[in-house]
């Protein structure tokens, strides 16, 4: 698929960026732009030859939200049409959230309403000193619903009821307070900061980053009395795995295992 709104460059060492490309609009949502970020994290997610994800935005901005343009299209819409939009939208969502591999949000500027929801499915955030975010959507009248879920996972009720409520836009030093972000840098050093980051992931084995992501996801949904089982069933799985027995045989003889020195040729 040749894609109109994003970037995508895959690296030797498997490490895929994602830039949101419509930097004139603070790269807001429009139906094109959702389709092509469902699909690019699809297809990503199938390609055996990336290993971690980065998802940032061209120019000054992560990403605005809803395009406005796109909004005046739904001015008219009935509630049956809405519904069938926002499933759109939703369907972005749920497929980056599932996206099985590291993905590191590098928000490089402003997020605000569907933009604070792409960060928030990434599963380490770094963002610009200077970056702004805001859950904007009810000083429109309406509600962060789609990103709802999301959102509230990283933020909690309460801080939830607070800024979802108000639509107040709030600056990276309370993202990072909130637990929407990780970590904050000067904007001059992101790509830096970014960059050792990437490497510092890279040190993971390929298939048992895959798996921590899974496990965290299955001991949070997971009847209680199935999770001690469950545990128990993959750290034994990874155990005899080819990768695991390597990684252990690189901790005995004090060696680096393959996934580490192929990186460091």
């Amino acid at each position: 698929m040749d894609y109109k709104y994003l970037k995508l460059k895959i690296d030797n060492s498997g490490v895929a960026t994602v830039t949101l490309n419509r930097p004139e609009i603070h790269n807001a949502f429009n139906d094109d732009l959702i389709e092509e970020l469902r699909h690019v994290f699809f297809e990503l997610d199938q390609n055996e030859n990336c290993r971690l994800g980065i998802l940032t935005g061209e120019g000054k901005s992560f990403c605005a939200g809803a395009d406005l343009n796109w909004m005046k299209s739904m001015v008219n819409y009935s509630k049956s049409e809405n519904i069938r939009d926002s499933r759109k939208m939703a369907k972005m969502f749920s497929t980056i959230d599932s996206f099985s591999k590291p993905l590191i949000g590098k928000v490089n500027g402003h997020a605000l309403g569907g933009g604070v929801g792409l960060a928030a499915v990434c599963d380490y955030v770094v963002a610009s000193e200077r970056a702004k975010f805001g859950f904007t959507e009810t000083r429109l009248g309406l509600i962060p619903a789609v990103i709802s879920p999301y959102c509230v996972q990283k933020i909690g009720v309460s801080n939830a009821r607070a800024w979802f409520l108000s639509g107040e836009i709030f600056n990276a030093a309370k993202a990072f307070e909130l637990k929407l972000v990780h970590e904050t840098c000067e904007l001059e050093r992101l790509n830096e900061r970014v960059d050792e980051l990437v490497e510092s992931f890279l040190k993971a084995g390929p298939k048992a980053s895959v798996a921590a992501k899974a496990l965290i996801k299955s001991i949070t949904t997971l009847p209680t009395s199935d999770v001690e089982e469950y545990t128990l069933e993959r750290i034994a799985e990874l155990r005899v795995s080819e990768e695991g027995q390597e990684g252990m045989q690189a901790l005995l003889t004090k060696s680096k295992p393959n996934w580490v020195k192929h990186e460091n040729k």
